[in-house]
């Protein structure tokens, strides 16, 4: 899989995701950098069939109304970087299998919720 990672996400996150096989690049690879608009990300997810990683709200609201991009929502609230890795890579294969028949998965501190 391919997932772009928003600004509020450490860039740690795309080697978190490397680790395990996936292709992953941050806002900060991209040529504006974290100045890079949410419309925006949005349409190099799509054209490059990256699935955004956020804990932007925002991207949430996208994908209710056009059903774009395909979204990986943190929905942690503030933890440390340990924290994170440990969550995420504990359950990334659940959310990697999530992904085959769904475009929005969110992960909390205690579950994975699958959005239809």
């Amino acid at each position: 899989m391919k997932f772009l990672v928003d600004a509020q996400l450490p860039r740690k996150v795309c080697s978190w995701l490397s680790d395990f096989g996936h292709e992953a690049k941050h806002t900060l690879d991209l040529p504006l950098k974290n100045k890079t608009a949410d419309h925006q990300i949005i349409e190099i997810a799509v054209e490059e069939d990256r699935i955004v990683v956020s804990k932007d709200n925002d991207f949430v609201q996208n994908f209710m109304v056009f059903g774009e991009p395909k979204l990986l929502l943190i929905n942690t609230g503030n933890m440390s970087n340990e924290k994170l890795e440990k969550l995420l890579k504990s359950n990334l294969m659940a959310i990697s299998e999530a992904f085959i028949g769904h475009r929005f998965i969110e992960l909390t501190n205690e579950l994975i919720v699958v959005h239809e």
